[in-house]
């Protein structure tokens, strides 16, 4: 029988359909280089495993018992692409987004978005990885380009993750429950905790993930239709733990606030991992920052867009 996938990589998916299930993972990695250039020894096929660990090179296709057209998301790079990466980024590289105080009053409390959070509350099914700790605040965090840079290649996740991501996350834990909220499917979300360490750590545990069934659609005024996300889910979900006054979000799309603005800081989007690795301290300060403002009792008198400023200011006292 043949069997068929679709590679995702730099941001781009690749379908390879002429492999048969006698054919070899390496046959597949053969197929992946003519298409993208990455050569075999150089790529990391996430998720593709036999009986839990991860497919050698000589398993069988057919071993693998993958369904029809099944993404597989590949790290690697091309021997001439360390030029590219250090390349400025293509313009339409960020995704569009807007400031979002000018639409605010315009969506947060419409009557037909609130029963829509509503509905996620009553339908969305959340999978507690650890229990959430009575006392604690709330840190809700986006993936791509906030902890990892998604679009770059390597060979590692290692490699894409944001510097001091594992020192941030220590350290919030110790004032904050920590869910991740990625606009993607929970297996891609899967993978990519997994292959940046985050799941399994040590020194720090995540409370759950949401994905992008949990988001909602919202109209706004002048950009109509867009996806949000809405903290309400959570606070309804959690109600006893998790409110407005506790709760931080970081995400480098401003319009995923448009629910609870109030809430959101915008984060400076790490992108270009190869150029920009050894300059980008923005997690070690906004760690800083999370520490100063859990001696409070209440966030609603915080505005995060000036949250440097507001950490200059209570380190210079």
């Amino acid at each position: 029988m043949s069997v068929s996938v679709i590679i995702k990589w730099g941001g781009q998916e690749y379908s390879i359909s002429t492999l048969s299930e006698e054919d070899t993972v390496l046959d597949l990695k053969q197929s992946i280089k003519s298409l993208t250039g990455v050569l075999p020894e150089r790529q990391k096929l996430l998720g593709l495993k036999v009986k839990g660990k991860p497919a050698d090179d000589d398993v069988k296709l057919g071993d693998l018992k993958l369904k029809p057209n099944t993404k597989i998301m590949m790290m690697g790079t091309r021997e001439e692409s360390l030029e590219d990466v250090l390349a400025p980024p293509p313009e339409n590289d960020v995704v569009n987004d807007f400031d979002i105080e000018e639409e605010v009053t315009e969506v947060e409390n419409r009557e037909e978005n609130l029963a829509k959070i509503a509905r996620r509350v009553k339908d969305y099914k959340v999978e507690e990885l650890n229990p959430p700790r009575p006392g604690k605040k709330l840190l809700v965090l986006d993936i791509d380009y906030t902890l990892f840079d998604h679009k770059s290649c390597a060979e590692t996740g290692q490699e894409l993750m944001r510097p001091y991501l594992h020192e941030f996350l220590t350290s919030a834990y110790e004032d904050y429950d920590i869910v991740i909220w990625s606009a993607t499917s929970m297996k891609w979300i899967d993978a990519k905790m997994k292959e940046l360490g985050v799941t399994d750590n040590l020194n720090y545990k995540i409370t759950f993930m949401l994905d992008s069934a949990a988001m909602i659609t919202v109209h706004t005024p002048k950009r109509g239709v867009v996806e949000v996300k809405p903290l309400g889910v959570i606070w309804g979900k959690y109600s006893e733990f998790y409110k407005r006054k506790n709760t931080i979000m970081f995400d480098d799309i401003g319009r995923n606030f448009l629910m609870n603005p109030q809430n959101g800081l915008k984060i400076r989007p790490f992108m270009k991992a190869h150029l920009n690795r050894e300059k980008d301290k923005e997690l070690y300060k906004l760690s800083l920052y999370l520490k100063e403002i859990a001696k409070l009792d209440d966030f609603s008198g915080l505005n995060h867009k000036h949250w440097e400023r507001y950490l200059s200011k209570k380190q210079n006292q």
